[in-house]
């Protein structure tokens, strides 16, 4: 069996990779960090200093896929962060599966901040609370994660490896860098944010295709499993930076809580008197809707904002 990498994965990425350097003034070109802005988090984009700040849609990039979701930017922004005027990129914006991207594609831009010289990525991302104890507006720092698609074969790192990038078989148990949850924790209440009513947790993501949103079975299943977020993004980005000797650190916004509850049954007593408004509206109890992620992410930018610049202020402070 040929084991080699296919053509055109490390040159492609090598490829963009000029050409973004090629578009940067000297002191962007190396970025140490990227931070990945989920659904309504793009005001991350502002922990950045005004200048020197480079802004790149994705369409000019080449090989770089596009984003079609709302909430979802589409640019590639350089700057410098934090006292130690850092550079750093953020991807504002990502692809997802459930758009019709293949793999490849989802976790590209990951292999172009490798290439790129990143040493630390941030990813963030919108999700629906499975643990009850978890409230719409906290977030979640991750410490594992579920791949559901990737346990059935929709994997990012499936065929040839890329032995540029990697190894054929990477560890994934050190995934959530502990050094980095820790500073996450301390820059936490260093902000005095651990005195407010929005929380800091720390939990397990689990990775769906998507883009519907969970039935309540699914839910149920994936809290038994173990989970206590569930979401449509991230683990491909997180897979190929581990793959790539990317340090990692990821968070999660609670933007829905999750139904577990049984649905109501046909047969059930207390709706046997309704109308059919009366019963859709009784069945649609706590659905899931994209405007309400797009909100959540927007009051909570703020702390997430200030949570971030923090932990990379406090990174390279030495």
């Amino acid at each position: 069996m040929d084991t080699t990498a296919p053509p055109g994965v490390y040159q492609r990425a090598t490829e963009t990779a000029l050409y973004v350097r090629s578009m940067l003034p000297n002191n962007l070109q190396n970025p140490k960090v990227a931070i990945v802005c989920g659904s309504g988090l793009g005001g991350l984009v502002d922990t950045i200093e005004p200048d020197p700040k480079v802004e790149l849609a994705y369409g000019i990039i080449p090989n770089f896929p596009q984003s079609t979701v709302q909430g979802h930017a589409g640019k590639f922004v350089f700057g410098l962060i934090g006292p130690q005027k850092t550079p750093i990129a953020l991807l504002v914006g990502r692809a997802h599966f459930y758009e019709g991207h293949t793999m490849d594609l989802v976790t590209f831009a990951t292999r172009v901040c490798k290439v790129l010289g990143v040493g630390t990525i941030i990813v963030t991302n919108a999700a629906g609370g499975l643990n009850q104890d978890y409230a719409v507006g906290d977030i979640v720092c991750l410490n594992d994660h579920l791949n559901l698609a990737g346990l059935v074969g929709i994997h990012p790192l499936r065929g040839p490896n890329v032995d540029e990038f990697g190894v054929r078989f990477p560890p994934l148990s050190d995934a959530y860098d502990l050094d980095l949850r820790k500073r996450a924790h301390k820059a936490w209440k260093d902000l005095g944010l651990d005195k407010h009513k929005r929380r800091l947790h720390e939990g397990v993501y689990a990775f769906v295709a998507g883009p519907t949103y969970e039935t309540r079975a699914e839910c149920r299943m994936l809290r038994t499993l173990g989970a206590d977020v569930v979401g449509m993004s991230t683990i491909p980005e997180i897979v190929v930076a581990r793959h790539s000797g990317i340090r990692v650190l990821a968070f999660s916004l609670v933007t829905n809580s999750a139904v577990l509850e049984a649905g109501p049954r046909g047969d059930d007593p207390t709706i046997q008197a309704m109308n059919g408004a009366e019963l859709t509206e009784h069945l649609s109890k706590g659905k899931a809707n994209h405007e309400e992620v797009l909100e959540a992410g927007r009051e909570a930018a703020k702390d997430m904002q200030a949570l971030v610049k923090q932990i990379l202020s406090g990174l390279y402070a030495s």
